[in-house]
């Protein structure tokens, strides 16, 4: 680039804001950009901004100087340092009432050049002389105090370890000098809303420092202040909020309490005083101050936590502070209480770590009392229509409280958990609501599947779910067939339930709302009590023959499938082979159908291919020496189907992956009992690769070497695999080398029939690596082929 005037920059950059082509503003970025680039950029910027035109050109012209100390810093000779620190403090004086988003820009690339310049020294007091003697410079100066400290740490500065520790420990020389500062802001300007939110903010970034002296700090009237503001119901919003983010950041840093113990405990005795302006803005409906109180209490409880279960009830460990913590959880509205949930897991999670069960039981009546919170937070609404979604707002919240449940209950217990809920039910009589209900449920459900085997209270609850009436809203009757699936381990241990609980499933799986929990819950009964359903395996597999029907979704199909296949495995042979059958009929006739259409129609088989796959993949019965394997014959009748499809959809990289992952499935299910599969795999592995390299046949491969590699009856098969993958290897590389390695196949070892195994691939695979981009565009390619070549 040449070297631009200042006014072609100023023409750009009116274009860049002003032109109503999109096609001007991208070429004028794009040159802007450029600019910034270019070691002019630094004299244009300052001439730009003491011309101060407007404010779009000053302020692009404050940010390309930011970023030309940010990353193009080197640029300068350190003798240019002096003036270009002199040239940014003129033009923050020159500039400070212009705009805001230009002063923050200016303030940053001076903090930015502070410390990279190690020449300057006492940066905090020359900032101090230079703004600090004048109230309309005041904002300038506590915008640069309160970047400077955040700047220390930044990642996009070339700065090593060294130099930043040496600029920190320089800030903290100077802290008491910024304290006095912003001490006397307090005194200076007790009604200036403006001035008191840059003071916090300030504050806030310094006190992370943890250089502020914490006797002179704790009765600072900085401090003092703070709190009255989060004492006040009228305060302004903005105020109030960077009020918080101060003593939570004071909070964070007291977490030291060997350095900080004076600090921790000045702001132990301010926080215990907030409760009350907790409860009035609970009772204003004021959400915004609560949820800052809310967070102030939080971040106490998480900052003196070891203290709090080491010393429970002394000093700092005042067990207050779950009480007060508990309030917030218990607020109306869940976003206050779900601020609280990271405390609640480090708690848990430090006291699983003490093993010691008596400061167990001294927390416990705290989580007890917590899970109920949690339970009336996770209600539906009472107009609330259909099934709860998971992936809304409050779907998502009604997860993670799943998730601070299962992390905690170790302490209140799986079996107390589910009693607890059940007395809350039995407490409220007749007329409970059915959100009440919906929600005891949800949270039972995410305890069941723990609850020991003796609880007699679960064969209370059972005969009650079993007999929910159908006109009860559909999200109850949901969440409790969900509650069922949970409880398989227990109803595993009490069989009787199985009749009557299989009978339900059977009529709710017919409901289009309730079929697909209904399946996954199926699935959980077979997979724990697979050993007891096998009398009830021609239901089941009439329901997964019909499942089309009954408006289940792929993935419950899917998991419906698994639990079946576990049934299945306790069948004996003769009867597993044809139950696999009546299985995999339908999925079998579906194929061919696909398959009888006409030349020029593709329809999708991958549901199908899908279906199969995760029948092979599940299928695990135990074979007898000297039997045939019950999968065989069905795998046998599938084969010229799959033959078939990679066939016809041969350059249709999803649908071959999907019928490799069917083929793949099928030979680890059959084991040894696939060798006569091998030939003809082999020849159509060769076939399509040829012409279509997709990198699942590689994977393929692999499993072909880590089933039958070490099976010398299986060297003649892959032998007329190798050979044609030798001729495709020939044609595609061409190389002496190469046919030198091939050479080796006339080798009776069973080791160069894999080396010639492994050449053959590499031909097609190393044409398409080769191709421009291809090792970007074709990853997959890669990992396949160094994982068949490690095997």
């Amino acid at each position: 680039m040449d070297r631009p005037s200042v006014d072609q920059v100023r023409a750009i950059i009116g274009a860049l804001y002003n032109d109503s082509d999109p096609n001007g503003k991208e070429k004028a970025s794009e040159w802007l950009h450029e600019l910034q680039r270019s070691v002019y950029a630094w004299e244009i910027a300052d001439q730009l901004l003491r011309l101060n035109i407007n404010v779009e050109t000053s302020y692009f012209a404050a940010q390309t100087m930011r970023t030309k100390v940010q990353y193009y810093f080197y640029e300068l000779q350190p003798a240019q340092y002096q003036s270009l620190k002199d040239s940014l403090l003129d033009h923050l004086c020159t500039l400070h009432s212009v705009s805001n988003a230009i002063v923050t820009q200016l303030c940053l690339t001076l903090a930015d050049l502070a410390v990279q310049m190690p020449q300057w020294k006492e940066v905090v007091n020359d900032l101090c002389q230079r703004f600090g003697s004048s109230v309309e410079r005041l904002p300038v100066l506590l915008e640069i105090l309160t970047v400077l400290p955040e700047e220390v740490g930044s990642h996009h500065l070339r700065v090593g370890a060294n130099r930043r520790e040496e600029v920190t420990q320089e800030l903290r020389a100077s802290a008491a000098t910024v304290l006095n500062l912003l001490t006397a802001c307090v005194s200076q300007f007790p009604t200036d809303t403006n001035v008191k939110i840059r003071m916090f903010r300030c504050a806030g970034s310094w006190v992370t420092l943890s250089a502020f002296p914490p006797i002179e700090f704790v009765s600072s009237d900085l401090l003092q202040s703070t709190f009255k503001v989060l004492h006040e119901a009228d305060c302004n919003d903005v105020l109030h909020e960077v009020a918080a983010d101060f003593i939570c950041n004071a909070l964070y840093t007291s977490e030291n309490l060997e350095k900080q113990e004076k600090l921790a405990e000045g702001l132990f005795n301010y926080v215990m005083m907030l409760p009350p302006a907790y409860e009035k803005a609970v009772q204003s409906e004021d959400f915004d101050r609560a949820l800052n109180i809310c967070r102030v209490f939080t971040e106490m409880g998480e900052s003196f936590l070891p203290v709090i279960v080491e010393s429970p009830g002394r000093g700092l460990g005042d067990l207050g502070t779950l009480t007060i913590i508990l309030t917030c959880v218990k607020h109306y509205q869940y976003e206050v209480a779900e601020v609280t949930f990271n405390f609640w897991y480090r708690l848990s999670e430090a006291l699983y770590k003490t093993e010691d069960e008596a400061k167990a039981a001294l927390f416990r009546p705290y989580f007890e009392s917590l899970l109920e919170a949690l339970c009336v937070h996770c209600r539906l609404e009472t107009d609330a229509q259909g099934i709860p979604d998971d992936c809304d707002e409050f779907g998502e919240f009604r997860l993670r409280v799943a998730d601070l449940i299962k992390d905690c209950i170790f302490i209140v217990g799986s079996g107390n958990c589910f009693s607890q809920m059940y007395n809350s039910i039995v407490q409220q009589g007749d007329a409970v609501p059915w959100e009440s209900t919906e929600a005891v449920l949800f949270v039972m459900s995410t305890v069941a599947r723990n609850v020991p085997p003796n609880l007699e209270v679960v064969g209370h609850v059972l005969p009650v779910v079993l007999n929910l009436p159908s006109s009860l809203h559909v999200a109850v009757r949901h969440t409790s067939i969900k509650l069922v699936g949970e409880l398989a381990e227990w109803i595993k241990t009490h069989p009787d339930y199985l009749d009557p609980i299989l009978q339900f499933l059977l009529s709710t799986v017919q409901d289009p709302k309730l079929s697909s929990v209904s399946a996954l819950a199926i699935e959980s009964l077979c997979m724990a009590c697979h050993s007891q359903m096998t009398k009830y395996f021609d239901v089941l597999a009439q329901v997964v023959v019909a499942a089309d029907s009954l408006s289940i979704s792929s993935d419950s199909y899917i998991g419906l499938l698994k639990g079946v296949c576990k049934v299945l495995e306790g069948i004996e042979s003769k009867q597993l082979s044809e139950g696999l059958n009546s299985i995999c009929g339908i999925h079998v006739t579906s194929l061919k159908q696909i398959l009888s259409a006409p030349a020029n129609s593709y329809p999708d088989p991958t549901l199908w291919l899908d279906r199969l796959a995760a029948t092979f993949r599940y299928v695990n019965p135990k074979i007898e020496n000297g039997t045939v394997h019950p999968a065989l014959t069905v795998v046998e009748e599938v084969w010229p189907i799959l033959s078939n499809i990679c066939d016809k959809y041969r350059a249709d990289l999803k649908i071959i992956e999907r019928c490799c992952r069917c083929i793949r499935f099928a030979i680890r299910c059959l084991g040894k009992s696939a060798i006569n599969l091998l030939s003809p795999l082999v020849s159509q592995m060769v076939s399509v690769y040829g012409t279509n390299p997709h990198s699942c046949f590689l994977y393929l491969g692999s499993i072909l070497v880590d089933e039958y590699g070490d099976e010398a009856g299986c060297v003649p098969g892959l032998i007329g695999m190798t050979m044609g993958y030798r001729d495709l290897a020939i044609v595609f590389l061409k190389n002496d080398d190469v046919l030198g390695l091939l050479s080796s196949w006339e080798s009776p070892k069973k080791t160069s029939v894999w080396f010639c195994f492994i050449q053959a691939f590499c031909g097609p695979a190393f044409q398409l690596l080769s191709q421009d981009k291809g090792m970007i565009e074709h990853p997959d390619t890669i990992d396949d082929l160094f994982r068949l070549c490690g095997r």
